[in-house]
């Protein structure tokens, strides 16, 4: 590999110019900067990384803590951090914790022991004394809304507004018998997102039905699915449904589709996430958009300011979001 010599003697300069420019600093002539340029390119020379963040005392790495990249929102959401990661030339180590208190906790209290420069999480289930257990000196942004009273940096979507403007978008429908899938008794965004739920009924007067209430436990279409068919069994069955994330949705529209009924004639359908999928559903699934580039950037930034700067006061931002309109409610 080409050394910052071989540049310099290519581009007859000093050592330290070659240096100066690598590392983007202003004050250099532009024909040494122009002929330095133009070594780099002849020559293919790329600059020592790992030597680099040594001298800042770096390690060129972050975590990034997830439940499951097997959901596409994850999954989708671990590229977009890739990507806002590179552009600060850090690389990224991914753990999966299966959305488990114990496994959150134990991924927390291995923060310490990896070389890396901070860490991006995303938990489903820690509550708020297991945030003890993240390791002394190691920056940490959250992603998602979580009711801790915690000085950490966190991004994300307003779940209960969310929430609210889904189930709002069913009512304009004229859907009386809302039902929701996704209550979690450990989740704090499926807490939110049944607070979303219940504030948007409660506001157009109707009386809350725990029998429209289904809970997951996990977020797969085969919960979905089975929540659907236990609603469908009712009495009286719902008119329109809420999941809490697409995967749940499209479980529930094959449901309905087996049971003989039709979305949205019979069963209006709104799920959450935004994942590829449900735009290629049959029928196509309206669903709550987070803005995941955003919310992946924000991660991003903050850590590296925090890492820069570790006395900064914690930051909360909020990422938007917009609900798009499908087949499945009518759209």
């Amino acid at each position: 590999m080409a050394t910052l010599k071989d540049v310099a003697a290519l581009a007859g300069v000093s050592v330290k110019t070659v240096s100066n420019v690598v590392n983007g600093y202003a004050f250099v002539r532009d024909d040494n900067r122009r002929r330095v340029e133009e070594a780099l390119l002849a020559t293919g020379y790329r600059p020592n990384l790992g030597a680099r963040n040594l001298r800042r005392g770096r390690t060129g790495f972050l975590g990034l803590v997830l439940p499951e990249l097997g959901i596409p929102y994850f999954g989708e959401l671990a590229g977009l951090v890739l990507r806002a990661a590179q552009a600060h030339e850090w690389n990224v180590l991914i753990e999966q914790t299966l959305g488990t208190r114990e496994g959150e906790r134990a991924t927390l209290a291995s923060l310490g022991t990896h070389l890396i420069d901070g860490a991006i999480v995303s938990p489903e289930a820690l509550m708020e004394g297991d945030f003890a257990e993240l390791a002394p000196g190691i920056p940490v942004v959250v992603l998602g809304e979580h009711s801790v009273d915690l000085p950490i940096d966190r991004v994300g979507i307003d779940n209960v507004r969310a929430a609210r403007e889904a189930v709002r978008h069913l009512l304009t429908l004229g859907r009386t018998r809302i039902a929701a899938i996704g209550a979690h008794p450990h989740r704090g965004t499926a807490a939110q997102r049944l607070e979303g739920y219940r504030s948007a009924l409660a506001a157009a007067g109707l009386p809350p039905r725990d029998d429209l209430v289904a809970t997951a436990l996990n977020y797969h279409r085969r919960d979905g699915a089975s929540a659907m068919a236990a609603l469908l069994a009712l009495p009286e069955p719902p008119d329109a449904v809420f999941c809490f994330n697409d995967l749940l949705a499209v479980g529930a529209l094959r449901t309905v589709a087996e049971h003989g009924l039709r979305v949205p004639e019979d069963v209006a359908v709104v799920g959450f996430d935004n994942d590829e999928e449900g735009s290629y559903s049959r029928p196509s699934l309206t669903t709550v958009a987070p803005d995941k580039a955003a919310i992946a950037g924000a991660a991003v930034d903050l850590l590296l300011r925090r890492v820069e700067t570790a006395d900064l006061p914690p930051e909360q931002v909020r990422t938007p979001f917009r609900l798009e309109v499908r087949e499945s409610t009518g759209g």
